[in-house]
């Protein structure tokens, strides 16, 4: 999603600042995104579960972005979670402490300025748990209300805050996962990218990128917990 994202936000004339683990993997974007849209791109190096960084990455950055899109994430393996704190802890870390400590900097950052945007892809996964993957499901709940907090907070300092809920999306996360058909269920980076621009662009609060997940999701969280603890999901 991110790349799409990049790509996306590339064509409409934005300089671009990439971040990443293992940045240099993100050379060939670099100067893809440079030639073909003529826009400044440039790649840092930043990774979610070392926050005692995250301050000297954001000041190290040769200018601060005026726009912050927050896309990175871990499903993890919730059955080898269950037994492993290891796992566990790396799926919470990067889904939602990782994430709320780069955000809470940037915030910071543009409500002094008063001014900026800060986009985040949570998950519906995060709207009710479920015993086949409760762990990141969690991180994200937490992402969720984070960035609903963040949003009340920064409405007044002239900051808007957008939360992202792609629902299923084929990406490398999901690809060795049984996505549910029809293919309708399922959007593709392209489609997520082309949502957050949109969205942006109208400054909305939040979005369903396939806008029936706002109901499907409803219907879920209406199921009685003396029934859905019965069900396996």
């Amino acid at each position: 999603m991110a790349v799409a994202i990049a790509r996306k936000f590339a064509a409409g004339g934005f300089d671009i600042q990439l971040a990443a683990r293992h940045s240099g993997r993100l050379r060939p974007l670099q100067s893809d995104l440079t030639i073909r849209y003529s826009v400044t791109c440039t790649i840092h190096e930043f990774d979610a579960g070392q926050t005692a960084t995250h301050a000297a990455f954001l000041a190290s950055l040769p200018t601060r972005p005026d726009m912050t899109i927050c896309v990175f994430g871990y499903l993890g393996d919730q059955q080898l979670a269950e037994s492993d704190w290891t796992e566990c802890e790396r799926i919470l870390q990067t889904n939602y402490v990782g994430a709320v400590s780069i955000l809470n900097l940037v915030a910071s950052d543009y409500a002094a300025k008063g001014s900026g945007l800060i986009a985040g892809i949570s998950s519906v996964a995060g709207e009710r748990g479920r015993q086949s993957n409760y762990f990141y499901g969690s991180a994200k709940a937490g992402f969720t209300a984070y960035l609903s907090g963040l949003r009340n907070r920064l409405f007044r300092k002239g900051v808007h805050v957008l939360t992202v809920q792609p629902g299923f999306v084929y990406t490398k996360m999901t690809e060795n996962m049984p996505l549910p058909g029809p293919a309708l269920l399922v959007a593709t980076p392209e489609i997520v990218a082309t949502a957050v621009f949109r969205a942006i662009q109208k400054k909305k609060n939040v979005i369903y990128v396939k806008w029936f997940w706002r109901w499907i999701m409803l219907l879920i969280k209406s199921i009685p917990e003396s029934l859905f603890k019965k069900l396996k999901l």
